[in-house]
Parts: structure tokens; sequence; C-alpha cells
């Protein structure tokens, strides 16, 4: 019993080792054949890891890592914020905007961390913990690029995005963090040259990348 057991939990945490190599996502079907484990034995672990929010899927049947795994993990919480805080801060201070860290659930973006301006007259403030589809923002709109690359460098690396409410929105997919679907970007009361906040974000998403590697 015990060595079953444990080979059951190998296999599951195997699953999620696997899934960490592929943010874009398996199917049960590519679970099985990277496992080497048969579709039924990977459907079982695929619902138990569910259930406990360890893994999630899409409408699509495609499996990613779930966010249960943060809150397990809670020391993973405080790294992504050292690692982000800084950089976050001095984008926001050096474009004179809100500046944000997304982290994509399924077909939702997260807000992770906020930083705002402290010399502007006018900035747009965001609520860390916000949630909203993906293509309603430039965040998630990075992030459903950088899926759809599927590990090919974007051109321009940047997305651009006219908000409801008058806004405008610049964010850079984070890539080569494994198991982590995520993007970098600003919020802007005003309209502002693509030229130079894109590469500007682009520097701060690398950065970022680069600590939680």
């Amino acid at each position: 019993m015990a060595k079953e057991t444990s080979q059951t939990l190998d296999r599951g945490l195997s699953v999620l080792e696997v899934l960490a190599e592929f943010p874009e996502g398996l199917s049960v079907t590519e679970l099985s054949h990277k496992l080497g484990v048969g579709r039924t034995v990977v459907y079982r672990l695929v619902v138990t890891l569910e259930a406990h929010s360890l893994l999630r899927r899409s409408a699509d049947g495609k499996c990613r890592l779930g966010l249960g795994l943060l809150s397990l993990a809670r020391v993973i919480q405080p790294l992504v914020r050292e690692a982000s805080g800084p950089a976050l801060r001095m984008l926001a201070e050096a474009l004179g905007c809100t500046a944000y860290l997304m982290i994509a659930d399924v077909n939702d973006g997260l807000v992770a961390l906020v930083s705002e301006p402290n010399r502007s007259d006018m900035h747009v403030s965001i609520r860390i913990g916000t949630r909203s589809p993906l293509e309603g923002s430039a965040g998630g709109r990075a992030i459903l690029a950088a899926r759809t690359a599927a590990g090919r460098p974007l051109d321009p690396p940047w997305v651009v995005a006219n908000l409801e409410g008058g806004t405008y929105g610049l964010a850079v997919p984070l890539t080569g963090v494994a198991g982590l679907e995520a993007s970098v970007g600003i919020v802007s009361a005003r309209e502002f040259a693509e030229t130079e906040f894109g590469p500007r974000i682009t520097r701060s998403a690398h950065e970022i990348a680069r600590m939680l590697m």
C-alpha cells in the first residue's frame, strides 16, 4: 500500500513538473505521452489535482498549473513581490503612470502587484486582486499573445490596448519563467508614444523575469 501511494504521489508531482515546462497547457493525451503513463491514470490524476486547485482545465481541454500552488507555497508570493516591486516602482516613476504585474488564471487575469507614481497630477488606480477577462486589458492580451506565439518571440515584444473609459495600456509578457503566465504593464489616462514606452516596459519585464528564474 505504501508503495502504491508513493507511486501515485510521484505521478501527481510529475504532472505538475511537466505542466511547469508548458505554460501554454497540455491535453490529457499529451500529458499521457510526456509521462509514459496510461491516459486513464493521467485523467484521474488531473481530476484530483484540479479538485485541489493545483491544476486547472480550460474550455479547450488544456491543463495548466493552478493558482492553488501559490496558496500552498506562500513563500512564492513574497518572492514575486520582492522580484517585481522595485522594477515596478521604477517603471511607474519613470513613465508617470500606474505599473502592474498580472498573472493568468485560465482565461482571466489577476492583478498581483501595483505601483502608482508618486509625482503625477493624473493617473489610473488599479486594485491588487482585480480579476478580469484576459481580453479586457493590455496585460491580459500580452499573455494571450505569448500563448499564441508558443515560445516564439513577439515582434514587437509588447501589446498596446485602448481600454474602456478612455484609458490606454501597454504590456509585455514575462517569458522564460517555468510555470508562470504573467505580464508587466502600465495603464495611463493619457495617450503615450509606443516607441518610447514599449522598450522601457520590455526592459522591466526582462528584469523581473530574470529575478524569478
